[in-house]
């Protein structure tokens, strides 16, 4: 689909996350700038998080409650090796049915995740326009 707006970019993700029941994993994919953090704020929205969500880039990992489950956001353009993903308790987020989890720079977690996720493609078309694919729900 293509969004015009990152306000439309945000109701994509937000309209996704009404589908999720718990324990998806969902891999947010594009270049710096395409939308991935503002897709995973819908994403929170749609969850019924309150919390002001912000990008995890420094923190690795921030985890939010929602109305019924938590949303766990990751940042994985910091994280080297699967090693420090461990010491991060990462795993024991991934697939839990009390969390939906959102992973930007998921191709450094590769090793680590379930063999079922819900892809999402961001392509950056121009400043405001976006080319969104979401595969596996």
């Amino acid at each position: 689909m293509i969004t015009n707006s990152i306000d439309e970019t945000f109701k994509v993700g937000e309209d996704l996350a009404k589908k999720l029941r718990g324990g998806e994993v969902i891999l947010l994919n594009g270049d710096l700038g395409a939308g991935k953090t503002v897709f995973a704020k819908g994403l929170a929205k749609g969850l019924g998080v309150q919390a002001v969500v912000n990008s995890p880039t420094f923190n690795i990992m921030n985890v939010y409650q929602g109305q019924n489950i938590k949303f766990c956001h990751f940042d994985m353009y910091r994280i080297d090796d699967d090693s420090e993903l461990k010491e991060l308790g990462f795993e024991e987020f991934i697939g839990d049915k009390n969390y939906v989890c959102a992973i930007e720079w998921s191709s450094k977690t590769a090793n680590l995740l379930p063999k079922s996720v819900i892809t999402v493609n961001i392509n950056k078309l121009d400043d405001d326009k976006r080319n969104i694919e979401i595969e596996g729900v």
